[in-house]
């Protein structure tokens, strides 16, 4: 009783309903992991960047500290921020420096650098991306240390943990109009392909944005996620599967 009493006095202020979870632990250890487009790639603590076969793990060559899948293909970026994105089995260093990349948009990229500055590529400049030239990088005002863009719009939280959507962004203009403030606290956030919208807060609870339509890109309200499964620390959504990674590393699988 004492949970589901401190459950619901923590929805009374989110507008949610609490949800649980049917999750169960994936061999081996990740810090940062992303789905998209029926695929996972994720991180280890020592940068090995690995993808999901079946039930397997397979290691791939080079070292990332966060990468990221999605209509624009997979793309990382390493300890010195250095962007990369993966072309055949092979990693191709592009211009720029980030220390957050998302692939998730409609075959556009986001991200943030070092000092917390957003910028985009639009989608000419994404699927021919090479070592070759010069990316045209678009900055965004504002600042956020996470940006994960959707089909409806791009998400992000800033050092205080205010969450931001940023309306009217599309393939060809990336930087989209302007910013709108939402309720709600979270430390990071993920939008999936389908433009479901999941964070984790600082204490490692779980958040899906619920009443997200075309019309209304910013939802109605955030819904608690029970886990039962301790302190989350990472979550990316695909296909109807929530994976979480806890404050430990350790991976877990949850339908919804």
């Amino acid at each position: 009783m004492k949970g589901l009493r401190e459950c619901l006095l923590l929805l009374l202020s989110l507008q949610g309903i609490c949800s649980a979870l049917q999750c169960h632990v994936v061999p081996g250890t990740l810090v940062q992991i992303d789905a998209g487009n029926g695929q996972v790639f994720g991180v280890n603590s020592e940068g090995r960047i690995y993808t999901l076969y079946g039930s397997s793990w397979t290691q791939l060559p080079g070292a990332l500290k966060h990468v990221s899948v999605g209509p624009a293909g997979v793309w990382g970026v390493n300890g010195n921020n250095e962007i990369y994105r993966l072309a055949g089995a092979s990693w191709i260093q592009t211009t720029g420096l980030l220390k957050q990349i998302d692939a998730g948009g409609s075959q556009f990229i986001g991200g943030v650098n070092m000092n917390d500055d957003i910028f985009c590529l639009s989608k000419s400049s994404a699927i021919s991306a090479d070592s070759s030239s010069s990316l045209p990088w678009a900055h965004i005002d504002g600042k956020l240390k996470y940006y994960s863009c959707g089909p409806l719009g791009c998400w992000g939280v800033n050092s205080a943990d205010y969450i931001y959507h940023r309306h009217d962004v599309n393939p060809s203009s990336c930087v989209g109009s302007k910013w709108e403030h939402v309720s709600g606290s979270l430390s990071m956030i993920e939008v999936g392909t389908d433009g479901s919208v999941y964070g984790v807060n600082s204490a490692g609870d779980i958040y899906r944005r619920d009443g997200i339509t075309a019309c209304n890109p910013v939802g109605t309200g955030w819904m608690l996620i029970n886990a039962s499964i301790g302190k989350i620390a990472h979550v990316t959504y695909d296909l109807k599967i929530l994976w979480a990674l806890t404050s430990k590393g350790e991976i877990l699988k949850c339908n919804i």
